[in-house]
Formats: C-alpha cells, structure tokens, sequence
C-alpha cells in the first residue's frame, strides 16, 4: 500500500476491539480532543514550537497552573507527564509530556519518547477521557529525527490504545506533510496483516 503523492491525506489504524489511532496534518491547536498532548520542557514553561502555540492559543490559565506545578514538585523529569486545564483550547485538559532531548541515539532516548506516549495515554485514561491528541512529539527543537521518533510513537501508540479502558481515539496531528509521511510509512511497515498485527491500515484522500 502506497501514500498519495499529490494529495492531502490522512491515515486510520483500526486496532481491533479498542479504537482508532489517526494520524493526519493540521494545527493541534485547533483540533477537538479530550486532550491535547503538550510537547513540554522539564520547567513547564511555555517555549518554542508546539509548546509555544498551545501555551498562546490555550491563554494564561495553562502557564499559571503549570508554574504551581513547577513549585509544588519542580522540574518535571523527561519521559514524565502531567495533566493541566486546557484554558482556551478546544480541550477538557493538556497533558505535559518531557520528551527526550535527541543525544545519538545510544542514551536511551528511544524508551524515554516512549515512556511520553506511555504515561499521556495512561493519564488520559485515568482522568476517563476518550480521545487524546499528540504532537510529534521531541521532533523539534529536542532534535529526534523525524523518522525514528515515528518507528517508536506507533508501536507505542498502539499498545497503549490496546490497555487502555476508557481511550478509543488517539490522534497524532503533524504539523507538515514530510511528518506525516513518516508517521504513515512506519504505520504501513509496521503492518503486516499475516503476522497478526494488531491493527488495520485505511488511507483517506482528498484533492485539498
């Protein structure tokens, strides 16, 4: 199965009996979810990138919460998240997930992006929400490149999906086309339908 060349798209991993994983391009500011998954920095303080624009678009009451956080626990360690209000995003919260800051690839950074993915769908589903939203997360300006942080969210993603009880959507909202390509080409490699892989692949187009 191939993507479209010329075509906006978007691709749904149907996992069997537990929900939808769905990865397509867009703005997550703008994207209806339960909650929305904040790509953080260990301080909680609002940044660069998507940190910066969910911190605009979600108003003061998110950078005010999440300073109570820093002063009740400090730093947040990387591979953690904590949920906040989601101020004036289309969301009930924001989950603050520390993504590793990319070092090679040999300091363990692939267990650390995983344990984000891990821990935002845990607390999501702690707090009974039903859809979580994620950017790519550590892709910038923490430096993990593109393609191997996506070789680790879908597995992940998908396991997560698998135990959780009360999530059925996940959503992976990438910010350009060349994120969404990799996503979707680990999700079409990791899929081989006669090796009992956990989920299905449908491909959606539109001349957008």
């Amino acid at each position: 199965m191939g993507l479209p060349r010329d075509h906006e798209y978007d691709v749904s991993l149907q996992v069997a009996d537990h929900g939808e994983i769905r990865l397509l391009r867009g703005d997550i500011t703008h994207y209806p979810s339960d909650a929305i998954v904040n790509a953080a920095n260990s301080e909680l303080l609002p940044g660069g990138g998507v940190c910066g624009a969910i911190h605009r678009a979600g108003g003061p009451l998110i950078a005010d919460e999440c300073s109570r956080i820093r002063s009740e626990r400090g730093r947040l360690a990387a591979g953690k998240a904590v949920a906040t209000t989601a101020g004036d995003l289309p969301a009930k919260y924001v989950i603050h997930a520390v993504g590793p800051v990319w070092q090679g690839g040999d300091q363990g950074e692939a267990e650390v992006l995983a344990s984000c993915y891990r821990e935002s769908v845990r607390i999501a589903d702690d707090l009974k929400l039903h859809s979580i939203a994620f950017p790519a997360i550590s892709t910038g300006i923490f430096g993990y490149p593109l393609e191997q942080a996506a070789w680790v969210a879908i597995p992940t993603l998908v396991d997560s999906l698998r135990s959780a009880k009360q999530i059925v959507l996940i959503v992976v909202v990438l910010f350009d086309k060349a994120s969404l390509d990799a996503f979707a080409k680990a999700a079409l490699a990791q899929h081989q339908p006669d090796s009992g892989t956990p989920y299905n692949v449908v491909i959606g187009t539109n001349s957008a």
